[in-house]
């Protein structure tokens, strides 16, 4: 107990009374003993054999309620709920009786509670009970109670959600570790960081997150850390752990109830087995694809081709065309490289050019080039996709059926059908097409399409036999 708490005897009385009631309050009027005792309580009973005789309230609120008019007459153990009934028995009955709290029923869904002190009058079957309302005081007590189960149900919220949180940060393949982002020691590791480090959670807590590096890394991760507690998030950085292991490390920066934590991942690198293992399978899935594929150097040597193009070249192996030119297999001429190159060197891409593909042999197939530009090493490399498409033109694609619409449909011909072929059936199509007209504005009179077209009427004749149409009666 504190010192300072004054310590009260068992034997000092509870209350303390007036020492002379008799000579400073016998002259009291019952009018003003009344307002007296209304005075001094929010509710006063005059009670006679346990019956209400009289009601005094001090409070606007409990006049509008009533009870002044409902309790007179009435039993006043009939005006509390069930479990308040043995507390009116004994403030009726008892002499010396303490304080109690009561509940008086209500309208209301809530009960009114009151807490009664009585006094015995004279004769002994009159009490006088003063109350106290507590009505205010419960419905604190109410919301103390809800704000109570209120921070319960957040508390367990809480729980849960930090449970969920460590199983996901436990059951992470990646390494983890949160960083205080001002003193920059190590706060949490999840399992795998254990694993990876060979330290366990108690001896990883509280260390700096430098010590589990190489020294040498020491400068650049706190440059790291120092990057992304400003900025948010920094660039990853591949650093050896002190058991020589390569990792890849990546830091990101959040906040935690205003404190700055650091996230710190470390991705261990595949070992260099497991990359050639995934280079073999690629290079077999290359060496499969259906169509050809070809990579030249600047100077258009041939680097690289896949077993696709090799047996589309008739060679034995792709050794046969390893530093030939491009131009060898791939173009009607030297020209149609330069032509690719040149795009390649503006776009960077190529797509569905038009050309000709020439085995060992001479033998030339109708195919259509995609190409790309990418650096590789301290030089640029172009590849080229190469791709059959005899079995689509085998009907020639002329002008017999449709004049194109646009000079972009004629420039498709170009590497498909000879320049010549192109402008002489251009001709005869526009010259279809314009006596066509003639004749539909003149309504078949061949005089006056003639005279349209500026040709006489034996030049009529001749073009209509030329393009193939049927003369008719003349008119």
């Amino acid at each position: 107990m504190d010192a300072k708490t004054p310590q009260i005897s068992p034997n000092v009385p509870a209350r303390s009374g007036f020492h002379s009631p008799a000579e400073y309050l016998s002259d009291l009027s019952s009018e003003r003993l009344g307002q007296l005792i209304n005075a001094a309580s929010d509710i006063a009973l005059v009670l006679e054999n346990g019956v209400v005789k009289d009601v005094s309230l001090a409070s606007r609120a409990l006049v509008s309620s009533g009870y002044n008019e409902a309790w007179l007459g009435k039993p006043w153990i009939d005006t509390v709920t069930i479990e308040s009934r043995p507390k009116i028995e004994a403030l009726l009955n008892e002499s010396d009786c303490f304080p109690r709290q009561v509940n008086h029923m209500s309208q209301s869904a809530l009960d009114f509670p009151v807490r009664y002190t009585t006094v015995k009058l004279s004769g002994g079957d009159r009490v006088l009970a003063f109350g106290q309302d507590l009505s205010e005081i419960s419905i604190l007590q109410q919301k103390l109670v809800g704000a109570h189960q209120e921070l319960e149900r957040d508390y367990s919220r809480m729980r849960q959600a930090e449970g969920r949180y460590r199983l996901l940060f436990n059951s992470s393949s990646e390494a983890i570790l949160i960083v205080n982002g001002d003193e920059w020691t190590i706060e949490e590791a999840n399992t795998a960081a254990e694993n990876l480090t060979e330290r366990t959670q108690r001896k990883l807590i509280k260390t700096s997150v430098t010590s589990l590096f190489d020294p040498s890394a020491a400068g650049r991760i706190n440059t790291m850390i120092a990057t992304a507690a400003t900025q948010g998030m920094a660039t990853e950085l591949a650093v050896h752990l002190n058991g020589g292991k390569q990792v890849d490390l990546s830091a990101s920066a959040f906040l935690d109830s205003d404190a700055k934590r650091i996230i710190l991942r470390l991705i261990v690198q595949a070992p260099e087995t497991n990359k050639l293992n995934v280079t073999r399978s690629f290079d077999k899935m290359i060496d499969h694809l259906p169509d050809g594929l070809v990579i030249a150097d600047a100077d258009q040597r041939i680097l690289y081709t896949n077993e696709t193009f090799v047996q589309a070249a008739n060679l034995s192996s792709s050794q046969d065309a390893k530093g030939q030119p491009l131009h060898t297999y791939l173009g009607r001429s030297a020209t149609d490289v330069n032509v690719l190159y040149s795009s390649l060197k503006k776009n960077g891409l190529v797509r569905n050019f038009a050309t000709l593909m020439k085995d060992r042999y001479g033998s030339e197939e109708s195919v259509e080039v995609s190409a790309v530009s990418a650096p590789h090493s301290d030089r640029r490399v172009f590849a080229f996709s190469v791709r059959g498409v005899s079995r689509r033109l085998t009907q020639s694609p002329g002008l017999n059926e449709k004049l194109p619409s646009a000079a972009s449909d004629f420039t498709e011909l170009v590497g498909r059908v000879p320049l010549k072929d192109i402008v002489s059936e251009s001709t005869v199509l526009i010259e279809r097409l314009c006596i066509e007209a003639a004749l539909k504005i003149s309504n078949n009179n061949r005089a006056a399409a003639a005279d349209m077209l500026g040709l006489s009427r034996q030049g009529l004749y001749s073009k209509l036999k030329r393009v193939g149409l049927e003369t008719g009666d003349e008119r």
